[in-house]
């Protein structure tokens, strides 16, 4: 069924807001310096709430418990969430081991587990990368050896965001001469989590698989099946990287903005000496330009495009936006003089969240070499249907 354009206008602005009033009231940047660098990581009492919101659920379809909408709408959560650097890992859960399972062949599983990750009941984390820069799904080293009844895991996942407290991971590895992606409980024997901090206070988890045990109903998925699962899953989450990234530019730049107001230097604000304002507005267009990049981009995944066109457009908006925001952080940390290079001023978290999140999913040099590759050779017509 079509949506009524006019509505979902309306229901997208409703939805800001209640984002905008979410992390007004509980996600505060004092939650985000208590946490950051602990096990705890985030609160489970907030995601709970986010649960409640249905947050959790936007890409879920209704058949399982969610909302059945698009990358738009998380996109406008996770932006918001973003502005206020709040810690939860909704896009590590919500949308890349979400779309994974989603995605996935084992109906079964999907009707246990996605309606309560929905819940906020469970959270699963994804664990396909085994080392720095491999970022193609079918790389895989992890061995699953067949045994009756099941699979035998062997081998170490690394660089699993939303680790920390998660209940479950979604594996991959390799059987035979087949990828599969396998439901592994955090509490398996042979499962050992290890975690590794990042800039932002946040962390990565390494799994170390010793013969873990994973029965046959916790079959995700396999061979082709497995590895377009986890495509469409690497490049919806990239995109909403990309929107998170945005989140974190405009509340950095405005932060910018209003010091450039406040400070008072030679009698006035120094936001009134021309070299200051030429600055700003030079940062306001890279603003504006990922922010068109972003929208454009949603509206076009959520057509479905096909594997080839829903990869570039993932990388156009990822490579996009983690320059914008690198180069906005990186200058509020200049504009806000000595005070910005201090840890109790809030302007530095804002740049290491902006690194980590440039980093997570493949940094903008990959991204930009992908989009190159991707889209030479395609017709003019082609890419003018698909990308524009």
């Amino acid at each position: 069924m079509t949506r009524d354009p006019v509505n979902t206008v309306e229901h997208r602005g409703l939805l800001a807001d209640s984002v905008a009033d979410f992390a007004a009231r509980g996600t505060d940047i004092a939650r985000v310096r208590k946490l950051r660098g602990s096990a705890v990581e985030y609160d489970r009492a907030i995601w709970k709430q986010m649960a409640e919101l249905g947050w959790l659920g936007i890409l879920v379809p209704e058949q399982y418990g969610g909302l059945g909408l698009g990358l738009t709408e998380m996109a406008i959560v996770a932006r918001g969430l973003a502005r206020g650097l709040a810690p939860e890992p909704l896009a590590a859960t919500a949308v890349l081991s979400a779309t994974a399972l989603i995605a996935a062949e084992n109906e079964a599983l999907k009707r246990e587990q996605l309606p309560r990750l929905v819940s906020g009941q469970m959270l699963p984390a994804l664990a396909w990368q085994e080392a720095a820069g491999a970022l193609d799904p079918a790389a895989v080293r992890c061995t699953a050896v067949a045994f009756e009844g099941g699979y035998k895991l062997s081998g170490t996942k690394r660089f699993i965001s939303g680790s920390g407290q998660a209940d479950a991971f979604l594996v991959t590895a390799l059987a035979g001469n087949e990828v599969v992606l396998l439901w592994l409980p955090r509490a398996t024997a042979g499962a050992q989590l290890k975690l590794e901090s990042l800039a932002d206070g946040r962390s990565f988890g390494a799994l170390k698989l010793d013969d873990a045990l994973v029965p046959r109903a916790g079959v995700a998925a396999t061979g082709p099946a497995a590895v377009s699962a986890l495509a469409l899953a690497f490049d919806h989450a990239t995109a909403i990287a990309g929107a998170e990234l945005v989140g974190v530019m405009e509340r950095a730049l405005e932060m910018s903005l209003d010091y450039l107001k406040t400070r008072v230097q030679f009698g006035k604000p120094i936001g009134a000496f021309q070299a200051l304002q030429h600055r700003a507005v030079d940062l306001h267009i890279h603003k504006e330009v990922a922010n068109a990049t972003l929208e454009e981009v949603l509206g076009l995944l959520d057509r479905g495009p096909d594997a080839a066109a829903r990869a570039a457009l993932a990388s156009r908006v990822k490579a996009r936006c983690a320059d914008a925001a690198l180069k906005i952080t990186r200058e509020a940390i200049q504009l806000h003089g000595a005070i910005g290079f201090t840890d109790e001023y809030d302007a530095g978290l804002y740049l290491k969240r902006a690194l980590t999140l440039a980093a997570w999913l493949g940094h903008p040099t990959w991204h930009r070499r992908r989009y190159a590759q991707l889209t030479t050779g395609l017709k003019a017509g082609i890419t003018a249907g698909v990308m524009a």
